[in-house]
């Protein structure tokens, strides 16, 4: 393991000003995206969406890209190889490593996540096609009777297993363990849940000897679920989300990418952004969205080659707005520039 080589990285992917790109869809979820613009969702379709991304000004706001396995093998319409566009615009291209989740055996219907068996074997292989980091994504329900010491403990020690053979790899690994926002559940609940299963994952990545200065966490905010009654403001769900922070993860980690979960375009980068206006914060905050920065584009883009300007020029605003919110310089007024 080269520690310094994974510190560099590491850094790289948290960069003020940008994000990180989960353009990691598996063939089923960039199906249901598709379905909406109702586009066939081919190889040839997949890659030219990509492409498209990869290609766009925006990318300036990007730091790195997660990609399926099926994208980091693939050619440009021009035979260029993606991780080399995404290279060229700055960014450090890795890749989604997880093979999805099944039932927990044991347990009240949790989830695992599948994927050790045979990894260290394909890591070489992704190294070598230019993947410089990996993602691992654990899934914790926090309604209750959802979750279990034993789910909890399973899912932060497969994290730890990934992240340590990532290491030997000398592949930074993203440590993603999402307390899920799809429930009734409200922001202390989250917020409990939150913090049990931190404490957990960081517990175990110190069992599996995981340095952490070489990974990047990418958690869920203290956000309420969706079906929750109880809203919470962007001002307090950054001073829950900041004070769990502080509370479960080690300054000696170099940044957090936050997922998105399912909030919509705007309030995901309004979260962020308060997160980064409170100031005195011992790691880099940043972003590391799917759906939150890609919605606009897709839908702008319908499959036609005749939008991909004008999806590109949305694409770049998302990103735009995004990295104003790693620097705590993002306001909603903003969101006008796009419409003009």
């Amino acid at each position: 393991m080269d520690l310094a080589a994974l510190n560099k990285i590491a850094n790289k992917m948290v960069e003020t000003g940008k994000g990180i790109l989960a353009a990691d869809e598996s063939s089923g979820t960039i199906k249901k995206r598709f379905d909406q613009i109702k586009l066939e969702s081919t190889e040839s379709n997949r890659r030219d969406y990509r492409e498209m991304l990869f290609r766009a000004e925006g990318m300036k706001h990007i730091s790195g890209v997660i990609l399926f396995d099926e994208t980091i093998w693939q050619k440009a319409a021009d035979g260029t190889p993606l991780v080399k566009i995404i290279e060229n615009s700055g960014a450090v291209p890795g890749i989604k490593v997880d093979e999805g989740t099944e039932v927990l055996a044991g347990t009240s219907g949790e989830l695992i996540t599948k994927g050790l068996d045979g990894l260290s074997a394909r890591l070489p292989k992704y190294y070598e096609a230019g993947a410089r980091f990996a993602k691992w994504r654990a899934v914790i329900d926090p309604v209750a009777g959802k979750f279990s010491h034993t789910g909890v403990l399973a899912n932060a020690h497969a994290l730890a297993r990934y992240a340590n053979l990532c290491q030997a790899n000398n592949i930074v690994p993203i440590v993603e363990p999402e307390v899920l926002m799809d429930g009734d559940n409200d922001i202390d609940a989250c917020n409990e849940v939150t913090t049990w299963v931190l404490k957990e994952t960081f517990q175990q990545l110190y069992y599996l000897n995981v340095a952490l200065e070489g990974i990047v966490l990418k958690p869920n905010m203290i956000i309420p679920g969706k079906k929750s009654a109880k809203k919470a403001s962007a001002a307090e769900i950054a001073e829950k989300t900041v004070k769990c922070l502080k509370n479960c993860v080690p300054s000696s980690v170099p940044g957090i990418a936050f997922l998105s979960g399912g909030q919509s375009d705007e309030e995901a980068t309004e979260n962020l952004n308060a997160m980064n206006a409170l100031g005195n914060l011992p790691w880099k905050l940043t972003f590391s969205y799917g759906r939150a920065l890609q919605h606009p584009a897709i839908m702008a883009w319908a499959g036609k080659a005749d939008n991909v300007k004008r999806a590109q020029t949305v694409f770049t605003h998302r990103a735009k707005m995004n990295g104003l919110a790693t620097k705590g310089a993002y306001a909603t007024g903003m969101e006008r520039e796009l419409a003009a």
